[in-house]
């Protein structure tokens, strides 16, 4: 959570070492340091992006303010913040992004602890004929053409699965009941 000028150059430096490579394609913020505006962080990220160590800037875990105090100084690419079925805290910053051209990567996109007992989830999945996960996968799909999912995949059977999501077709009611089920936050 440093967001001093030292920081993220050792931070960045290191990665290009560490990946072997001559340019990160896309550098996320991962948390707003409380201690630093976000202009001064961002300053150092464009200074980044014009030295070519990093092609494109992401942000982590911000709000919508946040997102356009640092958009007024280099452009942003991404947004990741924790959104899924089970809890969508960010839907502001969604939506945001969506009209803005940002893509927006929810973070912890398979959170199903809270819904396990859910018969709505399960009534869906068994409707689709796919799995609550892939359901899951699904609506997020679905809510936003800004959506980027990076699932997290522990095997090539979790890896098949996940990308069998994006073949669920849900219906506009299952996508109000879907609705329903999530809290804001």
């Amino acid at each position: 959570m440093n967001g001093t000028e030292a920081h993220i150059r050792q931070a960045v430096d290191g990665s290009l070492r560490e990946l072997g490579v001559e340019g990160i394609d896309l550098y996320q913020l991962h948390r707003v340091d409380p201690a630093t505006p976000i202009e001064e962080t961002l300053a150092v990220f464009r200074a980044l992006r014009d030295e070519g160590k990093i092609r494109h800037v992401g942000l982590s875990q911000v709000g919508v303010a946040e997102i356009e105090r640092a958009r007024a100084v280099v452009e942003i690419a991404t947004v990741q913040n924790i959104f899924n079925l089970a809890v969508r805290t960010y839907a502001d910053v969604l939506a945001y992004c969506e009209a803005n051209a940002i893509g927006f990567i929810p973070f912890w996109p398979l959170h199903l602890d809270a819904l396990a007992t859910s018969d709505v989830l399960a009534g869906i999945a068994g409707e689709a004929g796919a799995t609550t996960s892939q359901v899951a996968l699904a609506w997020l799909l679905r809510k936003s053409a800004a959506t980027i999912l990076i699932p997290g995949t522990s095997s090539l059977a979790h890896l098949e699965e996940n990308i069998a999501a994006r073949d669920v077709e849900l219906t506009d009611a299952q996508m109000q009941a879907l609705d329903r089920l999530g809290r804001a936050a």
